[in-house]
């Protein structure tokens, strides 16, 4: 620079206003472009079900499961084949939840819900709020009507009305730092338990109008929580294979020794979970990891899948099958078979 100062009545002063100009211009015309393509609907692909897929449920006796691209299938045939759903949005699908057969909400990036009427086979965006840039991670309903979603930052939305509405409630929780809520669930005797970044854990006993913050167990991040069955029986995991028990409704934790593989300790991140039509519960990560416990979350029983991709859900599929999904989207697992093991 020569020191000079370039006004914007000069030359040069509005061929700098010019540039900038141009160059938010093309900024705009990007950003219309981007949330262009977001807006479009998800496009039809014979590989969905070998996409990157985070999350299935059942929606009665169907089977549901969401993940990249927009991607929604479902399965009517205890998961021998998949289905490509109608939906209004290409972003990345984190989770889903439903209350019956019929009705059930998928979350996502850009702070996207999506809802179902049909059984997951038509979805209509029902929430979204691309300039928050908090990707939505875990979705709860009691009912029809009332549901919590979670997610990034602190991110708690709130509906009374099945989704027609959605109010921002994250003001109820003692967050101030905005920490990642990345999973909620329901716990028999305990109400609702949500956990995220930092080893934090919440709790509602009114169904979620009022929180509080328990007591800190553990200071890395939890992916998931899951209840045992047993009325005040929880289970807490995340990062490096902490996985963490309470019988108290989530007021005191003890970790877990799990399993050690061949290699050393377990340093899979664990990421998802359920409650098996037996009772016996089963947590699913990264690297292949499947763990069961038939004693409520007591004992684990450990196997690594030969391929080793991680793993983010899973679902019974009948007969003894499971379905995991993942990386590599949609997999079958032997759960008689490989799973039985561990303590008596």
């Amino acid at each position: 620079m020569d020191g000079s100062v370039w006004r914007l009545g000069s030359p040069a002063g509005r061929a700098s206003r010019a540039g900038r100009a141009l160059l938010q211009g093309f900024c705009l015309a990007a950003a219309l472009w981007l949330a262009a393509a977001q807006a479009e609907p998800a496009l039809p692909s014979a590989l969905a079900s070998r996409s990157l897929l985070l999350d299935i449920a059942q929606a009665g006796t169907r089977l549901v499961a969401v993940g990249e691209r927009g991607h929604i299938l479902y399965s009517d045939d205890r998961g021998a084949s998949w289905q490509q759903a109608e939906v209004p949005s290409r972003q990345l699908l984190t989770a889903l939840f439903f209350v019956d057969a019929r009705h059930g909400w998928a979350v996502g990036h850009d702070t996207q819900i999506l809802h179902s009427a049909d059984g997951g086979a038509h979805w209509q965006l029902q929430h979204e709020d691309p300039p928050r840039e908090a990707p939505l991670l875990d979705v709860w309903f009691a009912d029809a009507r009332r549901g919590l979603a979670v997610g990034a930052y602190g991110t708690l939305l709130a509906t009374e009305d099945g989704g027609a509405h959605w109010a921002d409630a994250g003001a109820r929780l003692d967050n101030p730092d905005g920490l990642h809520l990345n999973a909620i669930a329901a716990i028999p005797g305990a109400g609702l338990l949500v956990v995220g970044e930092a080893g934090l854990a919440l709790r509602s006993a009114d169904g979620g109008a009022t929180w509080e913050r328990l007591p800190a167990f553990y200071e890395g991040s939890l992916f998931g929580v899951l209840g045992s069955g047993e009325p005040g029986v929880a289970l807490a995991f995340g990062l490096r294979g902490h996985l963490f028990r309470s019988t108290d409704g989530g007021a005191s934790w003890t970790p877990l020794a799990l399993p050690v593989p061949g290699n050393g300790p377990l340093q899979a991140g664990l990421s998802g979970g359920t409650r098996l039509a037996d009772g016996s519960l089963l947590i699913v990560g990264h690297g292949g990891t499947l763990l069961h416990s038939r004693d409520g979350g007591d004992h684990f029983a450990l196997r690594i899948r030969p391929d080793r991709l991680s793993l983010s859900a899973v679902a019974e599929a009948g007969d003894g099958r499971l379905l995991l999904v993942g990386q590599g989207g949609v997999h079958e697992e032997s759960m008689v078979r490989e799973l039985r093991g561990g303590p008596p």
